[in-house]
């Protein structure tokens, strides 16, 4: 029988209210009484100190800004912040409408690395051969023109880094401080000189001569400047050597005091390796170097030069073949950063083929785009023996000097390291096509 509930209300009568069962809470829901409750305080002293623990502040403004920096990009950036827009220019643009260097730095960016796991990688071994002794690194110092004008310590600085890093330096023929200054600086370093072929033969001579009574190992002579590249940075600019002054460069150098005033306060630029000049760097190029060089003038060099012979700016396979049945010890394919002809063959690309054409005679080495250390080991799976870097170490030289030019190799040195480990190698002859696709 159905019994009313009887409820006291306010009158003290029974209610009517029919009985109604108590509705279960849903399978998955937590009752509001079973929820946990978090239980507040306020924070006492103790609490906060490890959270208010504050970045010791560096005095050296230098070592503060080259800590905060990670990637050659980062030093790009402090680079172009500290140096006048014509001297960036020069160092970061590349010929024409610079469609090369973007390809050369986008195949990079493309590329797919195959890590190979449960591999021990506890200890990597980066040491690599370059002309039959080991290098630290798998890579050296490019040769690179005018590297005082970037910062005042130029030349000496980059070869001091090199002797340290245990990596090969190539001074430029077009660099601004002497040979035999340089080997003052860096004398037990590994020093190369880059050499261009002039129309006064004597002259290129004189220099093959300089170099080998300085102790340099080896020469490398750079064969695709016939004529200079249309730089269009550099023409807009009115880039010249040493640097003029105009109401646009007076105006970019009140943002830029600290290199004006070492440009001011330091002996004049000019160049290590011949007279002084006047004019823009591509009018020098087009007086001096020798357009009508040919295959016959290998001939003349190894008559001048009887050390290691390295030819920089080799793009296509035939020109792999032809320089290295002539007797070069190594190759460069490159395309000089993409500062000479646009919409050129991409070096990296041209690696494996270059490998297969020349065989174990002649080493087979690349640079252009290059801008990290995972690039440079990509470019070893692919079959290059080592690589040149150039704008790396100059955006670091750039941005904090010598210092700068060792937190490159820092850099570099780390993502070489720890791409290798990812990858699941050990040294830098274990890497191969296995490690890398290129789409």
């Amino acid at each position: 029988m159905n019994r009313d509930r009887i409820h006291p209300d306010i009158g003290g009568r029974p209610s009517t209210t029919p009985t109604t069962p108590a509705a279960s809470p849903p399978e998955n829901e937590v009752p509001v009484s079973a929820t946990p409750r978090v239980r507040r305080q306020l924070p006492r002293p103790a609490d906060l100190a490890p959270l208010l623990r504050l970045r010791p502040f560096e005095p050296d403004g230098t070592k503060r800004r080259l800590s905060r920096a990670l990637t050659i990009a980062d030093l790009r950036t402090l680079a172009a912040r500290r140096t006048p827009r014509s001297v960036f220019d020069y160092t970061d643009g590349a010929a024409e409408s610079e469609i090369s260097l973007r390809r050369a730095r986008r195949t990079f960016a493309n590329l797919e690395l195959r890590p190979s796991i449960l591999h021990d990688v506890s200890v990597v071994d980066t040491t690599t051969p370059m002309l039959g002794r080991p290098a630290a690194l798998p890579f050296s110092f490019a040769p690179t023109g005018f590297t005082r004008m970037m910062q005042t310590e130029g030349e000496s600085a980059v070869v001091r880094v090199a002797e340290r890093a245990g990596i090969p330096y190539a001074l430029s023929t077009m660099g601004t401080t002497s040979i035999e200054d340089v080997a003052a600086a860096g004398p037990g370093a590994r020093r190369w000189f880059q050499l261009y072929v002039w129309k006064d033969r004597s002259r290129a001579e004189d220099l093959m001569a300089r170099a080998r009574a300085a102790g340099y190992e080896a020469l490398v002579l750079t064969v695709d400047v016939p004529v200079a590249g249309a730089r269009l940075r550099d023409a807009r600019n009115g880039f010249s050597f040493p640097p003029q002054l105009s109401v646009k460069t007076f105006l970019d150098g009140a943002t830029h005091p600290n290199w004006w005033i070492d440009l001011l306060t330091t002996p004049t630029y000019s160049f290590a390796s011949l007279d002084s000049w006047d004019g823009t760097i591509a009018e020098l190029l087009d007086t001096l170097f020798d357009p009508s060089m040919t295959m016959a003038d290998l001939e003349w060099v190894r008559a001048n030069w009887d050390g290691p012979l390295v030819i920089k700016g080799i793009q296509t396979l035939e020109d792999a073949r032809r320089v290295s049945a002539a007797g070069a010890d190594a190759i460069v394919i490159s395309n000089h950063g993409g500062r000479q002809l646009d919409r050129a063959p991409v070096p990296l690309r041209l690696v494996p083929d270059a490998r297969a054409a020349v065989g174990d005679e002649t080493e087979v080495w690349m640079d252009t785009g290059i801008m990290s250390g995972a690039d440079i080991v990509a470019a070893i799976a692919l079959g290059a023996h080592a690589t040149m870097v150039g704008r790396a170490y100059l955006y670091g030289l750039m941005a904090g000097g010598e210092r700068g030019v060792e937190r490159a190799v820092e850099i570099l040195r780390s993502e070489i390291t720890r791409t290798m480990r990812l990858l699941g190698v050990n040294a830098v002859s274990e890497l191969g096509p296995q490690h890398v696709r290129l789409p």
